[in-house]
């Protein structure tokens, strides 16, 4: 079946930067949109960024201007740049497809990579 694994993720230095990937295996049917998610210890799961299969991007507040999402349809691949660091982004970052295939909506998670910001 679909099976979606994050890479990329790793320790940085404040101030770094690192891109983190997000493949899918299998087929995924009439994809709407891509995301990334992160979860911080005694946190809650929060929306980093999404981007639909029109190109529209949204971000949260805490990450616009610093991170960039993007695409590859034809390798069902989102990436997500993530530059100036801060500790504050310390999370498992987690990749989030959204489909809505004529026999209803489906989505598939990624296992999650970790992404740690300390000097």
């Amino acid at each position: 079946q679909v099976e979606l694994v994050e890479s990329g993720g790793g320790l940085v230095q404040p101030g770094g930067s690192l891109r983190l990937s997000c493949v899918a295996s299998g087929s995924i049917f009439g994809i709407l949109s891509m995301g990334w998610y992160r979860q911080a210890p005694g946190k809650q799961r929060e929306l980093v960024a999404r981007i639909t299969s029109g190109g529209s991007t949204n971000y949260a507040d805490s990450v616009e201007g610093r991170f960039t999402i993007s695409r590859a349809n034809a390798e069902n691949k989102v990436n997500l740049q993530m530059n100036s660091l801060n500790p504050e982004d310390t999370a498992v970052y987690s990749c989030d497809f959204q489909s809505g295939p004529p026999w209803g909506r489906e989505d598939y998670w990624g296992q999650g990579t970790q992404v740690t910001v300390s000097s």
